[in-house]
């Protein structure tokens, strides 16, 4: 089942079938969690990334600088700072694009058509989290590319959900392309999120081409337990992915994760009239408001009407 699943993949991206990142093994358990096929497994890292020096340093006033405890040791990431007003606020763990096991300047304003810190979110009173994760930045531990980065936006969650500023019960999880996809594995992982939004994921990480990939690219047990496409069964939080309809990065991850999605959570989105990185603005200020007032409701209407 997961060989023709991934053939389809490729066909639909326009890869060929017989392209060395294949499919993953057709026995398979397909019913079997994520966790649950993740535990005991031991990726094996082939190469570890660029080291890009230290993260680059906030002003204060709209991001602070901190560190907070991963299973490979303490990591980077930019937090809003307390806004003063002892109440406990929406937050969301935000993961970039790119490179997004590095953080860098996510607070100058940004051009509508691609601003990658979704800084609709903070504008309306949301705490925003940016983790980098391990080997990014000066971190410890080697890039593993969608695999022990999975544990470090868990780690983050932790930190952030015990400031006093952060309402526990309300933190979100986001991300755009590498970070979409980052941020469906870790759905797929746990439901301890009252939602996830994904901004143009790719469904297999064949579609990377192996780059963000440091592991054994001819694995193919490394590539499954990367691949959002196989999990989607293991979603217990509401889902919400989202990519324009003139795509260009990766053309038919939306279709083929909506055919061959079994889970009612999880909703696929095409925007008509934006692509991979315009999608962005529209779409977080319109949820924005509505994870303030307490009720997201997406609709086609919505998603027409950019």
């Amino acid at each position: 089942m997961r060989t023709a699943l991934l053939l389809v993949l490729l066909v639909a991206v326009g890869c060929n079938p017989v392209n060395p990142l294949r499919a993953p093994n057709s026995s398979s358990n397909n019913q079997q969690t994520l966790v649950e096929a993740r535990d005991g497994f031991v990726t094996k890292i082939v190469e570890t990334g660029e080291d890009y020096g230290p993260p680059d340093q906030p002003d204060g006033k709209l991001f602070e600088l901190i560190k907070y405890k991963s299973p490979v040791g303490d990591l980077a990431a930019y937090i809003t700072p307390d806004p003063g007003d002892g109440q406990k606020h929406p937050a969301i763990v935000w993961i970039t694009g790119g490179d997004n096991n590095t953080i860098g300047d996510v607070w100058t304003p940004q051009d509508r058509d691609n601003d990658q810190s979704a800084s609709a979110f903070r504008k309306a009173g949301m705490i925003m989290m940016f983790p980098s994760q391990r080997g990014g930045n000066d971190n410890p531990g080697q890039r593993e590319g969608f695999y022990g980065e999975v544990d470090d936006i868990l780690a983050a969650t932790d930190y952030l959900a015990n400031l006093p500023y952060v309402d526990p019960d309300q933190i979100y999880l986001g991300g755009h392309s590498t970070g979409g996809t980052l941020a469906m594995l870790v759905g797929e992982c746990s439901d301890r999120y009252k939602a996830i939004f994904a901004f143009g994921p790719v469904a297999g990480v064949v579609q990377y081409g192996g780059e963000y990939m440091y592991c054994d690219l001819n694995d193919q047990k490394e590539l499954e337990l990367r691949s959002p496409l196989f999990w989607l069964h293991c979603v217990k939080s509401p889902m919400f992915v989202f990519e324009g309809a003139n795509q260009g990065n990766w053309d038919g991850s939306i279709e083929v994760m909506a055919k061959e999605n079994p889970n009612p959570l999880i909703q696929f989105w095409k925007v008509p009239g934006h692509d991979h990185f315009s999608v962005i603005t529209p779409i977080t200020e319109s949820l924005a408001p509505q994870i303030m007032e307490g009720e997201i409701d997406v609709s086609q209407d919505m998603v027409d009407g950019f």
